[in-house]
């Protein structure tokens, strides 16, 4: 049994997140934490809200509440739908846990003890009507690379490029619009991270396995211009962790938090300590997972993101793992993804843009957007979502090909031998060869789900359901029935098999269908088929099932046109 710790990018707390956001990390990482646990593996899977930072101020001041008040009820909020699209967390934590604030304030220590951070006066902008400095979130500009005229003033999220700032062409207050800005003097405190670019460097050349994605935009940001550069880890907010060398004050520091990009990352090791408390585990229990002088050294750590985050979990959080001198585990894989798209534009949350994951559940169950959005994953460009392509992949794939095959069976079945697996006849060479087909492509699929190729899984996935079609179009038990009914019932028998076989090996995709098809099937053994087989025979004759409602029901062209005009691409 092997051990995986995986953690998909924690979601900003500033609202419900797009589909863009759930295929970019959660929905990939839970599909890769499911196979695992499926296969027997011992998985611990982490996610947490991001509730620091200007984001979490801005949302809040917009719905007028304090920013703890909004932080609490909208991590609920975004906790009960990921539980609604099936992500499997061992633990949906919080940036704002003690746990978090904690190590934060034990990493700034020790990396501060180890001269690895520098205080530095520096020039920021400054509102005159907002009164109070503006870190770099909060200023919004025109992109000097790529003209974007929504750039941060920390990151265009158009071009990914890292940004200062002073940057920007005509600058404005994301608070206020306010263009009356000025520059004053301030001091910060800086993550010395250019001393480590040979050690991080070498650290990324070792990962040969990584994804072109994110071994481009690691080494991009590593020796693009003068190289890696030292990065500011303090702010001049109200809300964050308070700036401390471990548990003392920080002279001249008084006032003001840590960035949100030196905490957030921290508390994927601070959830692990929040889900110990929360089942009543140790501090043994998570450090097992993370401190490689505490057990970690056998686990696998596997990292989700969309390409845009992964400049600071290649380089900034390394940066600060490998700085502390401590022994706590880096990651061994790091899955990027490009950007989906929404009819012709961009998801954007701040500019409301595309379908939402609320709305999305509120018109369809999960395991239709599971299977287009892991079978569409933007892996190795960005991939497009048009309700055309929905609709068609919904139909063709779930209707057609799962969908049929259960309901043909099982009503068969009913019809002609009862709500029981008929006994009797032999089974010949049609079913080994397909016995055969199955164990090739099932060893396929297991091997992309390994790799995480995700979109390789599915239509490795869907081949396997298509086999099973092509076998009952080729034996035709209806037909054979009537000249060979005992022949037919070994057939039936066969097929029954086969829908608890597809309900497992599917889970990691479509949950809420597996579970239906193995409760119709009157079975709980989930067990893996590690001999295809075996597995075909796995409930006897005589063994009692139900005919279960429609699986998945097609998408009509008049809901699809409704959808399509209700969704047009802005969010009220």
């Amino acid at each position: 049994m092997a051990r995986y710790l995986i953690t998909s990018a924690l979601p900003y707390i500033n609202g419900i997140k797009h589909l863009g956001n759930l295929v970019g990390s959660q929905l990939p990482a839970d599909l890769i934490a499911r196979y695992h646990r499926a296969r027997g593996h011992e998985v611990l899977f982490l996610c947490a809200t991001d509730e620091h930072g200007t984001p979490a101020e801005l949302a809040a001041a917009k719905a007028g509440q304090r920013v703890d008040v909004y932080c609490e009820e909208m991590h609920d909020v975004q906790a009960r739908i990921a539980r609604g699209f099936g992500l499997s967390f061992d633990h949906f934590g919080r940036s704002s846990s003690r746990q978090n604030r904690d190590l934060t304030q034990h990493f700034a220590g020790v990396l501060a003890k180890n001269g690895l951070i520098e205080e530095v006066s520096e020039k920021q902008v400054y509102s005159l009507d907002d009164g109070r400095f503006l870190p770099d979130r909060y200023i919004e500009g025109t992109c000097p690379n790529c003209g974007y005229d929504k750039a941060r003033g920390d990151q265009c999220e158009n071009c990914t490029k890292q940004l200062d700032p002073t940057d920007l062409i005509d600058p404005r207050s994301a608070i206020s619009g306010s263009t009356r800005l000025e520059v004053r003097e301030t001091k910060h405190l800086y993550l010395r991270q250019s001393t480590l670019r040979g050690e991080l460097s070498d650290w990324i050349a070792s990962k040969t396995d990584w994804p072109i994605l994110t071994t481009s935009i690691a080494k991009k940001w590593l020796n693009d211009g003068d190289g890696l550069q030292d990065r500011g880890i303090t702010r001049d907010l109200n809300w964050g962790v308070p700036v401390k060398k471990g548990t003392e004050d920080w002279p001249g520091m008084e006032g003001k938090v840590f960035y949100v990009w030196f905490d957030a990352p921290i508390e994927y090791i601070a959830c692990a300590a929040e889900w110990a408390v929360a089942n009543g585990k140790t501090d043994a229990d998570w450090e097992r997972w993370w401190r490689t002088d505490k057990g970690a050294g056998d686990v696998t750590y596997l990292q989700f993101m969309g390409k845009d985050n992964v400049p600071f979990h290649t380089l900034s959080f390394p940066a600060t793992i490998m700085g502390s001198g401590e022994p706590w585990k880096t990651v061994d894989y790091i899955k990027s993804f490009n950007y989906l798209n929404y009819d012709g534009g961009q998801f954007s949350t701040s500019q409301g843009r595309g379908i939402f994951m609320d709305q999305a559940l509120s018109i369809l169950p999960s395991d239709y957007w599971r299977w287009w959005l892991l079978s569409h994953a933007p892996e190795s460009s960005d991939s497009e979502f048009t309700w055309e392509n929905f609709q068609g992949s919904v139909n063709k794939d779930l209707a057609d090909v799962l969908g049929n095959l259960v309901s043909r069976v099982t009503k068969f079945c009913r019809s002609k031998f009862g709500e029981v697996v008929p006994e009797g006849g032999t089974l010949g060479e049609r079913e080994a060869q397909l016995v055969a087909d199955l164990n090739a492509r099932l060893r396929s699929y297991e091997a992309n789900l390994q790799a995480m190729e995700v979109r390789k899984t599915a239509t490795d996935l869907r081949a396997l359901w298509v086999l099973g079609n092509e076998y009952l179009q080729s034996a035709a038990p209806w037909t054979a029935f009537k000249t060979d009914p005992e022949g037919a019932a070994a057939m039936v028998r066969l097929a029954l098999n086969l829908i608890r076989f597809y309900a497992v090996i599917s889970a990691p995709f479509i949950p809420d269908a597996a579970d239906r098809m193995l409760e119709a099937m009157g079975t709980t053994d989930r067990s893996w088929p590690e001999d295809v087989a075996s597995a075909l025979g796995v409930l006897p004759a005589g063994h009692a099932f139900t005919v279960p409602d429609v699986l998945f029901a097609k998408i009509s062209d008049e809901d699809r046109a409704d959808w399509q005009t209700r969704f047009a691409g802005i969010r009220p």
